[in-house]
């Protein structure tokens, strides 16, 4: 069904002229947030974020829940439900950003050459509100189709939509993944509020993550009287540092990366231990498997005798593979901004997000949908402000067209 079927030009006109109304109202929220200390171990800060995400959620018209975790932030969990059947979605955005207490201070929110600047700005700040006020922006159509905004009781026009704000995405979503994949298990499709590319694209596929701490044990000795009766744990470490590295482009896009090594205490002492941990990425799961039993062959083997060495799974996300009606997404979201006057294309990516979870689980899932903006966890993290508008509006126009397409409602 093509989109000028399930979305008129009368209501894309009225979507774009409430986002660009609304523009003053995002770029002020973006400010409030962006000022928030909200690293994933910032529990006070990820729980003010997330306490403001869920007010306006209710705000919206949603039945809100917060899930709380001793240790991090709580998961905010906001259901809209429809007038009757059809398509269930699932929103996901987070609350959470990669920077310590002290840098909303050191680098606060700001504007400059068209660009908005400040910790988490775009990663995910951006992203989520641009759920929020797409979802603000569909309720003045009411969402049955409406040529005029209207308000209504019952507004969405899903049969059921959830919305969940997670707290500890930069971090693997420990305490969050439980959450989503109950929530994914309850829908039809599955849309991820992370910006977009910085040319653009969103996102239909993502590298798999595999995070892994290698612990090799061996036995201390002097390293000048008696090094001969010690076992080093640093040597076998660097032996298995150049075989995991060795991993690299065996399979068709796969990485493995040490990306920390510690070992010993002194010089003087031949080190009894050492810790690697590994970041292993891979585009399908069959080459994730592959890769992570390999891993497994070299943490099992020594090439310093009488050292052994034990792997801990830190987190895990399955890859998010195109999956067929994931194409349909694709093919809305491409439509829908060709008629709002710009080009959107999909790509892969090597970092993971919730969608991998949601794409794991057979859910169609489509990512990058938030505005535009670049070197996510760097001081130079950026968001374009000029496509805080289009992709909004384009947000709220994918919402439609999905929620009015019945070939994305799958078989209870």
């Amino acid at each position: 069904m093509p989109t000028d079927e399930l979305v008129s030009t009368a209501e894309l006109e009225a979507l774009h002229a409430f986002v660009e109304a609304s523009r003053p109202t995002f770029l002020a929220e973006l400010e409030r947030l962006v000022n928030v200390d909200c690293g994933s171990y910032t529990k006070r800060g990820v729980d003010e974020v997330g306490r403001w995400t869920g007010a306006s959620l209710e705000e919206l018209g949603a039945t809100v829940q917060y899930l709380p975790d001793e240790r991090l932030g709580a998961t905010v969990v906001g259901t809209f439900e429809g007038a009757g059947p059809g398509v269930r979605a699932l929103l996901i955005g987070h609350l959470d950003t990669v920077f310590e207490a002290g840098t909303a201070a050191a680098r606060p929110f700001r504007i400059e050459d068209g660009r908005a600047h400040g910790p988490g700005v775009t990663d995910m700040k951006g992203g989520l509100l641009a759920g929020l006020h797409a979802l603000a922006a569909l309720r003045t159509l009411g969402g049955v189709g409406a040529e005029e905004a209207v308000e209504s009781a019952v507004w969405s026009p899903f049969e059921r939509l959830v919305f969940i704000a997670n707290p500890d995405e930069e971090i693997g979503s420990p305490t969050s993944t439980p959450h989503i994949r109950a929530a994914a298990a309850q829908s039809d499709v599955a849309l991820v509020l992370e910006c977009a590319r910085a040319n653009g694209d969103l996102v239909s596929a993502r590298k798999g993550t595999l995070d892994l701490r290698l612990h090799v044990r061996g036995r201390a000795a002097h390293a000048g009287v008696e090094p001969e009766k010690g076992r080093s744990a640093a040597l076998e470490a660097a032996h298995k540092t150049v075989a995991l590295h060795e991993l690299n482009g065996r399979w068709p896009g796969v990485t493995c990366n040490v990306g920390v090594l510690r070992s010993g205490t002194r010089p003087n002492v031949v080190a009894d231990e050492a810790l690697l941990e590994v970041d292993l990425r891979a585009l399908n799961r069959v080459d994730l498997e592959a890769a992570e039993a390999e891993v497994g062959r070299i943490a099992s083997t020594a090439t310093v005798p009488e050292t052994t060495c034990d792997i801990e799974v830190l987190g895990r996300h399955w890859p998010m593979e195109r999956l067929p009606a994931a194409a349909r997404l694709v093919e809305h979201a491409a439509a829908l901004a060709e008629r709002l006057g710009f080009t959107v294309r999909d790509a892969v990516t090597g970092g993971a997000s919730d969608a991998n979870t949601t794409a794991g689980m057979g859910v169609p899932s489509l990512d990058g949908l938030g505005p535009v903006g670049g070197l996510d966890h760097s001081p130079g993290e950026y968001l374009e402000v000029d496509s805080i508008v289009p992709r909004v509006t384009l947000l709220a126009a994918l919402l439609l067209a999905i929620a009015r397409d019945p070939a994305l409602r799958r078989a209870p």
